[in-house]
């Protein structure tokens, strides 16, 4: 079963991040073989770093990321958490990315990647998470 990753695995990589850069990189390579996914959110987010749309698809290539649309249902459970969150006293007038990628996980029913953890566990508890504190 494919894993979703979060942006900040791919940029701990590609920036040598010196306290998550090995932890990361050995992740993605330890789930490669059962699928790294992506959404076009993370996508965008790999953009603002890269300096081409070129430079940017070498990144997906080089980490063999497979880049999947969010479907409706996703999105519906994107919103709803960003609801809870509103709801809770949150200050952000519109979802946040990780809103997105945690509505996705859930909706597929698929392990998600992350090294933040916290908005993940809070708001889609359902997720499995890859992070850290479980590996």
């Amino acid at each position: 079963m494919p894993v979703l990753v979060d942006t900040n695995i791919i940029l701990d990589h590609l920036t040598n991040d010196p306290e998550w850069a090995d932890w990361s990189f050995s992740q993605l390579k330890q789930y490669q073989s059962e699928g790294i996914w992506i959404n076009p959110i993370v996508f965008s987010e790999i953009c603002v770093g890269a300096e081409s749309l070129q430079e940017a698809l070498a990144i997906v290539k080089d980490f063999n990321l497979e880049v999947h649309e969010p479907g409706p249902e996703a999105l519906f459970i994107a919103a709803k958490a960003f609801l809870r969150y509103r709801r809770q006293g949150g200050s952000r007038s519109s979802p946040l990315p990780d809103f997105y990628v945690g509505g996705q996980a859930e909706a597929l029913g698929i392990r998600l990647l992350t090294r933040d953890s916290q908005r993940y566990q809070t708001y889609f508890p359902e997720v499995k998470l890859i992070c850290p504190e479980s590996s």
